[in-house]
């Protein structure tokens, strides 16, 4: 009898758990396949990436990110703000069909983003997680088609492996990109 009622408790718990984590990723997105990245990200605990949506309130949605400006038709992913002024996070609807895995290191990065435009050191930090997550959620055991997301996630892992204290190839490689180099100088030229 006891047994039974501990058994039953805990189908329970169970039961209600994932309707209660069900519940908190519909705050985030309606899109079956990013509720699917968050999942994997919960499940390795990355109260981190959680943490940093829930402060600034952020929706994430697959978006064809062409329609904002020519120029980043071929961005993976960006965190910026509505009409409202919310922040949301936009992946491009490109990558839609990308590994779930994949989508859930875009949603790593673009959630460490908290200031308005980017900062180097920011944007590093963004770089470097999701290369840590792609590092812990990359399946071993199944090739990954060779598409500009794979390429880029498994360039930033090695990357990452090859820095030291000394040297950090991934700040060095934000550092050098024309992209980041503009959007560092629209920042500056604001702060005077």
């Amino acid at each position: 009898m006891f047994k039974r009622l501990i058994v039953l408790l805990a189908c329970v718990f169970i039961v209600c758990s994932s309707q209660v984590l069900a519940m908190n990723l519909n705050r985030f997105t309606e899109d079956a396949k990013i509720k699917s990245a968050l999942e994997m990200l919960d499940d390795i605990g990355a109260e981190e990436i959680f943490d940093n949506l829930m402060e600034n309130s952020v929706k994430i949605r697959f978006y064809d990110l062409g329609q904002i400006s020519y120029s980043y038709k071929n961005h993976f992913a960006m965190n910026t703000v509505d009409d409202w002024g919310n922040r949301i996070i936009l992946i491009n609807t490109k990558y839609q069909k990308a590994p779930t895995e994949q989508i859930a290191c875009l949603i790593a990065h673009e959630s460490c983003h908290k200031a308005k435009v980017a900062t180097l050191e920011e944007e590093t930090k963004a770089t470097r997680k999701e290369a840590q997550y792609w590092t812990v959620l990359k399946n071993r055991y199944i090739s990954y088609e060779e598409t500009p997301l794979t390429n880029r996630l498994n360039s930033l892992v090695n990357l990452e492996h090859s820095s030291t204290v000394d040297h950090d190839y991934i700040q060095e490689r934000i550092s050098n990109s024309s992209f980041y180099q503009n959007q560092l100088a629209i920042r500056e030229r604001r702060s005077f």
